[in-house]
């Protein structure tokens, strides 16, 4: 009966909304590596009853964004860069996946050239953010780009796996990005915007292209973060 559905949808979907919000937080970085909150204070932040609440951070849990700490609530996780090492190569293996039968599928799979333009077009909005040293909004049309470019060709879980691996990359970078952000340093020009070529190289149906961009953005991405990482050690030393 649609009656009996209606209020598990409903909470559902709030869970969803609250984990989504609480996700974007820490991007942004207003929730920090380290900093603990419990399910009362999300509750009452977000005007709400701490069911979906409680569902909702421990769904972030599972993605590993969260900690549970018994008797205290829960805590932002801390990444270290031996992690980032990690969800950088498991990317490029994901990546790989999806789109390493670009040639074999085209006669098997026609993508809409829609798709591509919609695709593209995010690809251009995050190019300029990362020129202009936008973090957020990078951020935000980077994940769009990845999920909508994996969707055209990739089997749905990897494309669903692909993303959560981007947002728990994004995750563990932001901290060592906004930190040199607040402290003057220029993000412009040292953030990755091949998006562009990488469409161009998926819409011609070539694997190699796309296998040398991906290898390229990673290893650019993993160079920044460990730069980054080594200079923020050496202040804490010093």
């Amino acid at each position: 009966m649609p009656g009996a559905d209606g209020p598990a949808v409903i909470r559902s979907t709030l869970r969803q909304q609250i984990a989504d919000a609480l996700r974007d937080e820490i991007l942004a970085g207003r929730l920090v590596p380290g900093q603990e909150f419990t399910v009362k204070e999300i509750a009452e932040q977000y005007g709400v009853s701490a069911t979906p609440v409680r569902e909702a951070l421990v769904n972030l849990s599972a993605q590993g964004l969260l900690d549970s700490v018994q008797h205290r609530g829960f805590r932002v996780h801390e990444h270290t860069l031996a992690d980032y090492r990690g969800m950088i190569e498991a990317r490029g293996l994901v990546a790989d996946g999806i789109f390493r039968d670009l040639a074999v599928t085209a006669e098997r799979r026609t993508v809409p050239a829609a798709g591509f333009v919609s695709v593209r077009r995010r690809g251009e909005e995050a190019a300029r953010a990362a020129a202009a040293g936008d973090l957020t909004v990078l951020i935000g049309y980077d994940l769009r780009f990845w999920r909508e470019l994996s969707a055209l060709f990739g089997n749905a879980y990897l494309a669903d796996f692909l993303h959560r691996l981007r947002v728990k990359s994004w995750v563990c970078a932001v901290p060592h990005l906004r930190r040199e952000a607040e402290r003057g340093g220029e993000l412009r020009g040292r953030l990755w915007s091949r998006h562009t070529e990488l469409v161009d190289a998926v819409s011609r149906r070539d694997p190699l292209a796309a296998h040398r961009i991906v290898a390229e953005y990673n290893a650019h991405s993993l160079r920044l973060i460990e730069t980054l990482a080594a200079g923020d050690d050496e202040r804490a030393s010093g």
